[in-house]
């Protein structure tokens, strides 16, 4: 209960932070003119990304690079350890097609992943699951350079099992998205819940943070943080059967973050996954712009799957 109260309390919290400054308190000054380059200075979160979107809405593709670096070792129920070590490779093709100003349909997860371990794990490759719903900007004001948006997509088992994909039946993911730009610089939060449909797989929160300053257009450093949170572990003691003969889940005791759910029982041992990154976007073009993010946990990393992270993307508007 307190868990979920905290997530709650999360969305409560970046509503208002959104909200502040889109109420004009000077009646008698003459009302401000809307302009559509309101938000032409906005930038895609780089970190996170099939949970960490854009308030606004919108048309564009998406596609991603990520090289996920994972720990040497990792924590096993009964305080041992195992050793793991290697990286994951992820090639992935996002897309958004706006339907209006304020309503556009997601593609939020796809893609090829390719795993190659060190130790104990045999090395897979295989599809991502398919994610996909809709964004609906509540709020859209160019002129106080606001926006908040709700997303709802639906995550479906379609991936390979190979991968740490395919598992269960699915899921739901509810997200607040908020958005504020002042000047050159722009601040940026989601916050959310990933709801299974079945308990093979953990019930998670999220809550992530971004800021960054606009050197110029080809220059824009930014930072970023990630909180997961799981709020009720699963049960997922039949899942992944190339991986410990299916006894992955049993094993460990985390869960995997933003890619990865693993229907970890234990996973109540270590809720919390905290990461940060740090990067740059550079905009190319009015409609291109690229980005680079480097991200490492805050928390332990042997009570998760990530030592570091690289992350290399291309925005496409139109």
């Amino acid at each position: 209960m307190k868990s979920s109260i905290t997530a709650f309390g999360a969305f409560g919290f970046l509503s208002s932070m959104v909200l502040a400054g889109s109420v004009a308190v000077d009646t008698t000054a003459p009302a401000p003119v809307a302009s559509a380059d309101g938000f032409a200075q906005a930038r895609r979160p780089i970190s996170n990304p099939t949970l960490f979107d854009l308030a606004l809405p919108g048309t564009n593709v998406h596609p991603i690079f990520i090289y996920h670096g994972l720990p040497d070792r990792i924590s096993t129920v009964g305080g041992g350890f195992a050793a793991l070590g290697g990286d994951v490779e992820v090639y992935a093709l996002q897309f958004e097609i706006g339907i209006n100003e304020r309503l556009s349909i997601v593609a939020t997860k796809d893609g090829y992943v390719d795993m190659n371990f060190d130790n104990t794990l045999e090395d897979q490759s295989g599809f991502a699951n398919l994610g996909a719903g809709l964004k609906y900007a509540f709020i859209l004001d160019p002129v106080s350079r606001t926006a908040l948006s709700g997303t709802m997509t639906f995550e479906l088992p379609t991936g390979n099992s190979d991968v740490l994909q395919g598992e269960g039946d699915g899921s739901v993911n509810l997200i607040l998205n908020g958005l504020k730009l002042i000047d050159d610089w722009q601040f940026a939060g989601s916050a959310g819940l990933q709801i299974p449909f079945s308990n093979e797989q953990s019930t998670n929160s999220f809550i992530s943070a971004h800021a960054s300053y606009e050197v110029c257009q080809y220059f824009i450093p930014l930072v970023e943080v990630n909180w997961f949170h799981v709020l009720d572990a699963g049960d997922g003691s039949e899942n992944f059967p190339a991986h410990l003969g299916g006894a992955l889940s049993d094993t460990v005791n985390f869960e995997g973050g933003d890619v990865f759910n693993l229907g970890a029982a234990n996973a109540g041992e270590n809720r919390d996954l905290v990461t940060a990154a740090i990067g740059f976007r550079s905009r190319i073009t009015d409609c291109v712009n690229i980005g680079a993010a480097y991200e490492i946990p805050l928390t332990d990393d042997e009570s998760s799957l990530i030592e570091e992270r690289f992350t290399l993307d291309l925005i496409w508007n139109f």
